[in-house]
């Protein structure tokens, strides 16, 4: 059987003994918001295999003298960390998926002066059949 890391599987008393913590100390952090276990439909906590190990951080946070605002302040940044490593790779892999070879794009010198890219084989048009999308006005007309 598979169970993942996220399953909210232990109650309360397995949690606190894994994490070598009392109850009491898991409902702490719960009431301030720096490990909140997922909840069961009689309302009764139930904690992951990730909530165990951030039990675990907090603890060897708090002996090594950071605050439990600290710790808190610690995990949130921590979290959005991860967050945006994930949209990183998100947007890398879509920017991946959009950008053409290098070697597949040709850039050119336009009618009007201007860069242009082109597909491979292909030239810019002639100034003679360019389309004028805009023309400045001489002065005093």
């Amino acid at each position: 059987m598979d169970v993942s890391a996220d399953q909210p599987i232990f109650v309360i008393s397995v949690a606190a003994e894994l994490a070598d913590m009392h109850p009491q100390t898991l409902r702490q952090y719960d009431r301030l918001g720096i490990v909140s276990p997922s909840r069961a439909p009689g309302k009764s906590r139930r904690y992951s295999q990730r909530d165990i190990n951030m039990l675990r951080e907090v603890q060897r946070l708090s002996q090594e003298g950071v605050s439990l605002e600290g710790i808190k302040r610690i995990l949130e940044l921590e979290n959005q960390v991860a967050a945006l490593q994930s949209r990183v790779s998100e947007l890398t892999e879509e920017l991946g998926r959009r950008r053409q070879p290098l070697d597949a794009r040709i850039f050119a010198a336009g009618a009007a002066g201007d860069v242009v890219s082109l597909a491979r084989g292909q030239r810019p048009r002639p100034r003679s059949q360019a389309v004028v999308l805009w023309r400045p006005r001489a002065i005093g007309r």
